[in-house]
């Protein structure tokens, strides 16, 4: 069994790497599942009891690599995704390694005796998380997921790599096991201050893997483990990542705004104007090649970049997905977009923001955007409207009066403008994000009501 070997007792820097198994192959749009679909495939309980159709994919598993239940012994099934999937299984060699990945462990340690220690390391189990990644999955892609994750393995709030196996054409990434509960349990009762601890945990993850240049991709809610009960969360899945620069081609949202001015002026579109021609038709004979860009994620997270097939992409497309996470959490709607294509996902978002700023957005990159549907206002509506109308609050309250945010929403649907910027280069970072009011007051609300209680 090859493998990234753990350390006996010392840390190794070294991951195992056969160069004969990577190899170059053409990308094609890699799409994770329905959103909706795939939360109700990641389950956190293991004590319920074990459908049959999961025990035999259990055994399969055993039985097709060798040699993997003398180390793991598999306990369930507990997430299922487009191109891996994860049990939860216990770790027989826990006690035969450094294991400075083990937060729970370190937590622990603070309040016990060194009697304690080592009374609850010999008999407590260990869990991990084992991940399965798909033989359909192209070697190169495998090796950059184990290679980005070795890469942050000492990030806050990143799930890190403890180690990895290969048997035969099968690859298997072991990771810590994150206990969590199921977004769709929790989404609509998250109150305002709970909410900045969710992203101050998230902007933490995300600080870390964008100061090292890696763009994640798929940011959604079932790629970042909470457990509100100790407000505590992990971001997992690498599968899409990759690090900022590849493939890059220039996109017109990297030049001047005189040089970008210049290069509409001389476009075809232009030219198709000036012909009298309406905005909506198109050139008969258009000989320009078809441009390809990275369009991996999850429908419905995708920033209006991806969609547009900007071939600079950057970082702050995570950061708009984490928007999309926001939204969804002060709408109470999840998902909240749900497109069935690209152009759908490109309506829906410009339902919201209007036809002005999606044209401007689509000349940004050097694309075209036209739209006849007459419920598209050229404006759009305001994030606060849309809130509103989500929660039922669009018309008038008791007194007659209007319905308005509450004070703390207007701050975090302030905060939200920031992250759903759909020029990118105008939209805020992880570090920036940290830094807002909305994240810096993580924690205050709440201590401000166990002094209340102290009082009391």
């Amino acid at each position: 069994m090859a493998g990234v070997a753990r350390s006996y007792k010392q840390n190794i820097e070294q991951m195992v790497v056969h160069q004969d198994d990577i190899r170059e192959e053409e990308e094609t749009l890699d799409e994770s599942g329905d959103p909706l679909d795939e939360s109700g495939q990641t389950v956190d309980s293991s004590e319920e009891e074990i459908e049959e159709s999961v025990a035999e994919d259990m055994q399969r598993f055993e039985d097709s690599f060798v040699g993997i239940n003398k180390r793991f012994r598999l306990i369930n099934r507990i997430g299922e995704g487009t191109f891996s999937t994860v049990y939860k299984a216990e770790d027989l060699e826990y006690n035969r390694y450094n294991n400075n990945w083990d937060i729970d462990e370190k937590e622990d340690s603070k309040w016990s005796s060194p009697a304690t220690k080592r009374r609850n390391s010999r008999h407590r189990p260990k869990y991990v998380a084992i991940k399965k990644i798909y033989v359909t999955s192209s070697p190169i892609r495998i090796f950059n997921e184990l290679d980005l994750l070795r890469d942050l393995r000492n990030s806050e709030n990143v799930c890190p790599l403890i180690t990895a196996f290969r048997h035969n054409d099968q690859v298997i990434a072991v990771l810590p096991y994150c206990q969590h509960r199921d977004f769709r349990e929790y989404f609509r009762d998250m109150k305002v201050p709970e909410m900045r601890i969710y992203f101050r945990n998230l902007f933490t993850a995300l600080r870390s893997v964008h100061r090292a240049g890696i763009l994640h991709r798929d940011i959604k809610p079932t790629n970042f483990l909470y457990n509100p009960e100790h407000a505590r969360g992990m971001l997992v899945d690498f599968g899409l990542a990759e690090r900022e620069g590849t493939d890059w081609h220039q996109c017109a949202c990297t030049l001047s705004s005189e040089d970008r001015r210049y290069k509409i002026q001389h476009s075809v579109y232009a030219a198709h104007l000036n012909a009298g021609n309406q905005p909506s038709s198109y050139p008969k004979n258009d000989n320009r090649s078809s441009r390809r860009a990275n369009r991996a994620g999850t429908r419905g997270f995708r920033a209006p970049e991806v969609l547009l097939k900007c071939t600079q992409q950057t970082t702050s497309i995570d950061m708009w997905s984490a928007g999309v996470i926001l939204l969804t959490l002060l709408s109470r709607r999840f998902p909240f977009f749900h497109s069935a294509d690209d152009i759908d996902a490109l309506l829906e978002i410009t339902s919201i923001f209007g036809r002005k700023k999606m044209r401007e957005t689509s000349l940004l990159h050097g694309q075209v955007f036209e739209t006849n549907i007459p419920s598209y206002s050229d404006q759009g509506h305001s994030l606060e409207k849309i809130i509103l109308w989500a929660t039922s609050r669009s018309g008038k309250d008791e007194n007659g009066e209007k319905q308005q945010l509450l004070p703390e929403e207007k701050e975090a649907v302030e905060f939200l403008y920031r992250l759903m910027e759909c020029d990118p280069a105008k939209r805020i970072t992880a570090d920036e994000a940290l830094r807002h009011p909305f994240i810096a007051r993580a924690g205050d609300d709440i201590e401000e009501d166990e002094d209340a209680l102290d009082l009391v």
